[in-house]
């Protein structure tokens, strides 16, 4: 449990220079298609200062709550143009009660159906979606940016949200700075491309990161409350692989170790995983882990499954 400064001024610092880099690159070019593939390479980048603003959110990187804001409002709001309070209350109460249909809003039913019974009441565009939901997976994350941008404006209207004027501010000129860039950068027609692609691989970016940790795992409903233990490891996938992994979805692979330690150092994850593995046999609670690869087929092999109701319907 103990902090990992080095790691991460080291990860941060790296993380700021492609930023930086990448923008500089991009004026560099001008006007030029070749910003197509700096559009792509952004995504990641951004997508990264994702996963640095997730370990911000549980106090891995800082331990007192004021820098921790601080370094989260940079990083989400002005780096990325995601709330960061938003984002912190729904991770908040995810990590409280993983794949609960009724109390997780990870697997609330919006576009897709999770669950049979959330396909069997769908109504509208999940049902049209939720028929071949499995198959239309990948496209749609190709929306998840978009969706996370307005989610978090969306956020600003709620008086629940803490800050919303210094939020609003930041996300106001992360747009328009972005959309600036772009104009006076690009012709609109190049803009509209790099705005598309940037945007629709950082979607699906962040879902590839977090689609393996919990999709096709077991859900609890209503009163199901299983104790702690058993509440993060049975609904929790860890992705097995070499540091390459480790980087690209930012430790989100050792999943089960993270859900019992939210505020344990991402580096620390995989140093937890064999004491987590064997505490969890001696006590045969069962642990999963699994390939990448066949941490995707396994969560949409599961949303074509929960998508049967809604194709027998078609088919009567």
């Amino acid at each position: 449990m103990d902090s990992r400064p080095g790691y991460y001024v080291a990860r941060t610092g790296v993380i700021a220079g492609l930023f930086v880099g990448g923008w500089a690159v991009f004026v560099a070019l001008g006007d030029s298609w070749l910003q197509i593939p700096v559009a792509a390479f952004l995504a990641i980048v951004f997508a990264q200062v994702a996963l640095v603003a997730h370990d911000l959110a549980h106090r891995q990187v800082f331990r007192r709550r004021r820098p921790t804001e601080v370094a989260g409002w940079i990083a989400g709001n002005l780096g990325i143009g995601m709330s960061y309070g938003w984002w912190t209350d729904k991770h908040t109460r995810h990590h409280a009660n993983p794949n609960h249909e009724d109390l997780d809003p990870d697997v609330a039913p919006h576009v897709l159906a999770w669950t049979a019974d959330q396909a069997r009441t769908s109504r509208g565009l999940r049902r049209l979606v939720g028929r071949w939901q499995a198959y239309l997976f990948f496209p749609l994350l190709l929306l998840e940016g978009i969706n996370m941008h307005v989610s978090s404006a969306r956020a600003l209207f709620r008086p629940s949200l803490k800050h919303r004027g210094l939020e609003a501010t930041l996300l106001v000129a992360h747009v328009a700075g972005y959309l600036a860039a772009l104009l006076l950068v690009l012709l609109p027609g190049k803009a509209l491309a790099f705005l598309a692609v940037h945007q629709g691989l950082l979607g699906v970016y962040l879902g590839c990161a977090f689609a393996p940790n919990h999709k096709g795992m077991p859900t609890l409903t209503g009163g199901d409350r299983p104790d702690f233990l058993r509440r993060q490891v049975l609904t929790s996938r860890n992705v097995r692989g070499g540091r390459l992994v480790d980087i690209a979805l930012g430790g989100l692979n050792y999943q089960i170790e993270h859900h019992l330690f939210p505020s344990m150092p991402t580096p620390n994850l995989r140093r937890a995983r064999p004491i987590v593995r064997a505490y969890c046999a001696q006590l045969d609670v069962p642990y999963y882990e699994t390939g990448l690869v066949s941490s995707y087929a396994q969560a949409l092999r599961h949303l074509h499954r929960a998508g049967t109701p809604l194709r027998s319907r078609t088919a009567r």
